[in-house]
């Protein structure tokens, strides 16, 4: 396919500073821009992402997010932009893929923030639901049905959503994929009357020590929320900006605090040349040398100090060198022998004729007796020739 890309026309908002803002991204409006390409009997419904960020950076500020489940579905700009950017307009880069042409189209989203009337409002509650993702939070509906029965419990004369944050930016897990669990969400609301005594009531002690004890609060007005919307009342948060609490301390010296120790002075931008010949000489060519040096005088010792054979035996006794070399005579004959069993037995361990009659003997073994398992000693009851030699008798018997 041939990548194309494609730029639309700028896009202006006007959110307020200290307002939730939400800018939908949809695949609809971008679907025109990329040809549809279906096959026979198709209907053409490409995955399309989106990629946003501030013109020049490569991430959106600070207070904008995004987010996008699925290729399929909707992607969400929300955020709550600060006073500091109050008339500076923000340009968010928008681009638009086409995961199955790979087409990309894009345009531009200038945010102008404009300063609130009455911005801050000095009560702001912050909700954790449980049973509700961000994408889904954010839907118009189901925020203005949120805000209506939090008004229904609180009263106020102006209530603004303020900001809405996922739990996962929070520290939450991601929730296992049964029964439909959801990662949950924190809605913070402001209002410019003080909190109801309903929203109080998680301040009282016996409500603190069942949170304390992972138990669920008593809260009257709990079922107000209850049909569509699970609260967690132990993780609500009730700021009053009314009240406000100075952060300066005064400094009282002694132990442990340090002398003022002046103005600080950085070093000088300009640095001296360092000449790195001496570290080189002590860092490699002494270490080289007292090796090289350690080398020389072990290979005198093993080279240049042996002995020799002749010397050896110069000095060794006459009588142990001739016991020395008849054990090694005696060792080479013991091998040779033992490399020669199959010859002949020597003759001078057969008989050659009867002791008795003299006659001549036969061999005792044939040439194909095994010689290796022969004993060397013989007794005279083994010997089948042997001739019983006559007993002399004692005189009496005669």
């Amino acid at each position: 396919y041939t990548i194309l890309s494609k730029v639309h026309s700028d896009r202006n908002v006007y959110p307020s500073a200290g307002v939730l803002f939400v800018h939908v991204l949809e695949r609809e409006y971008f679907k025109g821009e990329f040809p549809p390409y279906p096959k026979p009997g198709e209907i053409s419904n490409d995955p399309i992402t989106f990629n946003t960020n501030l013109m020049g950076y490569p991430d959106r500020p600070g207070w904008l997010r995004y987010i996008q489940r699925t290729p399929y579905s909707d992607g969400v700009l929300y955020g709550s932009p600060t006073v500091e950017n109050v008339g500076k307009p923000t340009i968010i880069e928008i681009t638009a893929y086409n995961r199955r042409t790979f087409e990309t189209a894009r345009h531009n989203l200038i945010i102008n923030i404009m300063s609130a009337e009455d911005f801050p409002l000095p009560y702001q509650a912050e909700f954790f639901i449980r049973n509700m993702n961000v994408e889904e939070m954010l839907a118009s509906e189901v925020l203005g049905d949120f805000l209506g029965a939090v008004k229904n419990v609180w009263q106020p004369e102006r209530l603004n959503a303020i900001n809405i944050t996922s739990a996962l930016d929070r520290g939450g897990r991601v929730p296992l994929p049964i029964n439909d669990m959801k990662e949950g969400v924190y809605v913070m609301v402001g209002a410019d009357v003080p909190f109801s005594s309903c929203l109080r009531e998680v301040e009282n002690p016996q409500n603190q020590l069942r949170c304390s004890q992972e138990m669920e609060p008593v809260i009257t007005c709990d079922k107000k929320f209850r049909t569509q919307f699970h609260i967690d009342w132990c993780k609500i948060s009730l700021v009053d900006n009314t009240k406000q609490v100075s952060t300066f301390q005064e400094v009282i010296r002694g132990e442990g605090i340090l002398p003022d120790g002046g103005e600080y002075k950085p070093p000088s931008d300009t640095l001296k040349s360092r000449d790195y010949y001496s570290d080189f000489l002590i860092t490699l060519a002494v270490p080289s040398a007292i090796a090289l040096v350690l080398f020389l005088i072990l290979a005198y010792i093993m080279c240049c100090r042996r002995e020799g054979v002749e010397k050896r035996n110069m000095q060794t006794p006459d009588i142990q060198l001739v016991h020395h070399s008849a054990i090694q005579k005696s060792t080479k004959e013991l091998r040779d022998m033992s490399k020669n069993r199959e010859m002949a037995w020597p003759l001078s361990t057969l008989p050659v004729f009867h002791p008795v009659t003299g006659e001549m003997v036969p061999p005792l073994h044939g040439d194909s007796y095994d010689n290796t398992s022969m004993p060397l000693m013989q007794t005279q009851q083994n010997l089948p020739h042997q001739t019983q030699i006559p007993q002399q008798q004692t005189a009496g018997q005669y």
